[in-house]
C-alpha cells in the first residue's frame, strides 16, 4: 500500500500546499507554522535533507509513486542509542486508513534494525486522539505528560510523551 522512500528538494510545493492547510499541521511542528511561501518550506527541507542526525523518508503510494506525506526519526543521538519519531500525513483523504498506524512500525523498525537505537520517543498532543491511538496501536508506551506543552486554537493542552524500547519492539 505505501513505500518509505527518500524525499527531494523539489518537493518543496508539495510540502507547501500541506503546511498551507491548518488542519494538517493542527499538532505539528510550530515550525510548521511560520512558514508560509515555498521558498522558505524550500529552505526548510534543503536543511532537512542535509541533517545528519535525522532519518527523513516520504510516504508514497505503492501504486502511483504520490507523496502523500513524511516521517522519520530526528535528533538521533549514536551515544544514547535513541531518536525521536514523528510522522505527517500531508494528504487528508488518506487519514483514518491506518497508514499512520503502518509508517510507524516501518520507521521504528528501520531504527531498531537500521540505525541501531534501543530507544524511540516521541510526544503527542493530547487533542490529537488519532495519533495516540495509532502510537498505542503500534507498541509505544505512556511515559508521562507534558502539561499545557503546546498552545494551539486559543488554549493550551498537554503532551504525551511516549516510548517504545527494542526490547519490547514486535516487528
Amino acid at each position: 500500500m505505501i513505500q518509505l522512500l527518500p524525499l527531494h528538494n523539489d518537493q518543496a510545493p508539495i510540502f507547501h500546499r500541506w503546511l498551507s492547510d491548518p488542519e494538517v499541521i493542527a499538532y505539528s511542528l510550530t515550525l510548521f507554522q511560520k512558514l508560509k511561501t515555498v521558498a522558505q518550506v524550500a529552505d526548510w527541507l534543503a536543511r532537512t535533507l542535509q541533517d545528519q542526525h535525522s532519518l527523513n523518508l516520504g510516504i508514497y503510494l505503492a501504486e502511483t509513486q504520490e507523496l502523500i506525506g513524511y516521517a522519520g526519526i530526528s535528533n538521533i543521538s549514536r551515544v544514547n542509542q535513541s531518536g525521536e519519531y514523528f510522522i505527517l500525513l500531508g494528504e487528508k483523504r488518506h487519514w483514518g486508513r491506518g497508514i499512520g498506524t503502518t509508517v510507524t512500525q516501518q520507521v521504528v523498525t528501520r531504527g531498531f534494525q537500521e540505525l541501531g537505537l534501543n530507544r524511540v520517543m516521541l510526544t503527542v498532543s493530547v487533542p490529537n486522539e488519532g495519533g495516540v491511538k495509532a502510537y498505542l496501536k503500534a507498541g509505544f508506551q505512556l511515559e508521562g505528560r507534558l502539561r499545557e506543552a503546546c498552545y494551539r486554537h486559543g488554549a493550551f493542552h498537554d503532551k504525551l510523551l511516549m516510548s517504545v524500547l527494542k526490547s519490547e519492539w514486535r516487528a
